[in-house]
């Protein structure tokens, strides 16, 4: 399975994310899980410690390995360089791990936005497609908010797209803008995710606007989760409800999996 998960600034897609990654090294599978979010706040998400996190390093900042893999120096524009690095070996060398986890945190290229033609925007394009297309784990992409990474097309070759949504008119908004790129880039299997929910009420009006096929299910709206990122915790270890509303969501998808 390649996942990929997005949504609008804050709607709790990293939170999401990194308690999905927990639940499916629990059930024994493999996880590459990706931080492909500038903030790369995953690593926290799914449980990492403060030291652990600060010792990692984007690939994107790793100037040494573009170099040797590139035959160019990060930051430089122009010029020749290798159009098909060697990416294979990235996530078993350089991932930070826990159980069946692997967490990699992509960051981002200095010049030119993610997808700008320079040494490490070709390198990180290469390992995403490395992980999407010949990776034989879970892979989960916890991606930048909003829409812009659609037009770089780093997820057309995901089986599901995940869109997070809170009740609200602005999410909708977000997310329906994501559906029609992600639709546009041949992404077959697009689903929903509700988040923040804190009534019936508010259930029923994300329910109205996405069909049962499309809507996987809610996360509660828990005070746990905001304590747990005080904290510092992952919200897996913190007992929220999240957890057991994600384990839902997360049966529900792998029965489609099954299905497709």
């Amino acid at each position: 399975m390649k996942i990929a998960i997005s949504g609008k600034g804050g709607v709790g897609k990293t939170t999401f994310t990194g308690t999905l990654a927990r639940l499916l090294s629990d059930k024994g599978f493999t996880v590459i899980a990706v931080d492909a979010d500038p903030d790369a706040n995953l690593g926290s998400a799914i449980g990492f410690t403060p030291e652990q996190i600060d010792a990692i390093r984007p690939i994107a900042e790793m100037s040494d390995l573009i170099e040797e893999r590139t035959g160019a120096r990060p930051g430089s524009m122009g010029g020749v360089f290798k159009l098909n690095p060697q990416v294979e070996d990235i996530p078993e060398r350089y991932a930070l791990r826990m159980d069946h986890i692997r967490l990699l945190t992509l960051g981002r290229a200095k010049k030119g936005g993610g997808g700008c033609f320079c040494p490490e925007g070709v390198f990180l394009k290469r390992l995403l497609g490395h992980l999407i297309l010949r990776s034989e784990e879970v892979v989960l992409l916890d991606m930048e908010a909003g829409i812009e990474h659609l037009s770089r097309g780093t997820t057309s070759h995901v089986d599901a797209f995940i869109v997070i949504v809170e009740p609200g008119t602005r999410s909708l908004q977000t997310a329906g803008e994501v559906r029609r790129m992600a639709t546009d880039l041949g992404i077959r299997s697009i689903l929903i995710v509700g988040n923040k929910v804190a009534s019936p009420k508010e259930l029923a009006f994300l329910k109205k606007h996405f069909s049962p096929e499309e809507f996987l299910g809610a996360l509660s709206y828990d005070r746990a989760v905001i304590e747990a990122d005080l904290k510092g915790v992952a919200p897996y270890d913190a007992g929220s409800r999240v957890v057991a509303d994600t384990r839902e969501i997360l049966d529900r998808l792998l029965q489609q999996f099954q299905k497709g």
